[in-house]
């Protein structure tokens, strides 16, 4: 466990108060809780999709963990989703939006707390030249921040594209999500110094149910200890290996994520 670090996807949702978080629990209090009380020492910042974060909202976080806490935070929308307009060019104010996004998470860099970026590319994100010269323009305008990359679309699990990533000095996270045709495989390997898993669940409704439900799933004792091995030789080849659950619906990821903690102690 020295250089494997385990977390969740969030941690501020209602529906964890209960099943995580004690009854009448306040958000304010959840992040030390999180860290002090369920024994996490890494969080992937999810919230940073959907809006971009002001400096303060980030520095507060930061403010409310300990020195060796860590943080993933992941690329806004803009960055990832809405990238070209209807002639397929890069839109121009893009740059802007990178800009503002570095900005917000300067204190995390300045207090070493950042690990890296995660930027997670839709299905519709396939390998072809204006892509991939997109990745690499992503790379260059996070400048020296680490960036690791999770693709959703089957087509770029090839050799090909992870020397692409590691040629790029871009990271690569192995996911493990439903097994339908066309979704990425289960098929641990790294690009760079960082291992990064991302477990989604197996929600067979991937596609057509809403994004609140897709991730309703808890892993099983015996799902989990299918991975076990597999980190563990990740962790080898790496300088740190970050492991995060995406189940959040209803504190399944919290759950799992201490199942993993205990299992990789004992196993």
């Amino acid at each position: 466990m020295k250089n494997i670090k385990i977390g969740t996807s969030g941690f501020s949702f209602d529906d964890w108060i209960g099943p995580v978080y004690p009854e009448g629990f306040k958000k304010q209090d959840m992040l030390p809780y999180y860290e002090k009380e369920l024994g996490f020492n890494i969080l992937e910042v999810n919230s940073t999709y959907y809006v971009l974060p002001s400096q303060k909202s980030i520095e507060g976080m930061s403010n409310k963990t300990s020195d060796n806490f860590e943080f993933v935070v992941k690329a806004h929308k803009d960055m990832t989703h809405q990238i070209y307009d209807n002639e397929k060019n890069v839109i121009m104010d893009r740059v802007d939006v990178f800009n503002k996004f570095k900005f917000s998470i300067k204190p995390l860099i300045e207090a070493g707390k950042l690990r890296c970026v995660l930027a997670q590319f839709p299905y519709s994100f396939q390998p072809n030249e204006r892509n991939i010269e997109y990745l690499k323009t992503f790379k260059n305008l996070m400048g020296s921040v680490p960036v690791t990359i999770e693709f959703r679309n089957k087509k770029w699990h090839s050799e090909k594209f992870m020397n692409f990533l590691r040629l790029n000095k871009l990271g690569y996270c192995v996911v493990d999500e439903p097994k339908i045709s066309g979704l990425m495989p289960f098929k641990p390997q790294n690009t760079s110094p960082l291992g990064y898993f991302r477990f989604h669940g197996r929600n067979t409704n991937w596609f057509n149910v809403p994004m609140s439900e897709r991730y309703d799933y808890l892993y099983t004792q015996e799902e989990l200890e299918e991975f076990v091995g597999q980190i563990k030789k990740l962790a080898e080849r790496t300088k740190i290996t970050v492991v995060f659950f995406n189940n959040c619906h209803g504190g399944s990821a919290a759950k799992n994520a201490a199942m993993l903690i205990d299992m990789l102690k004992t196993g």
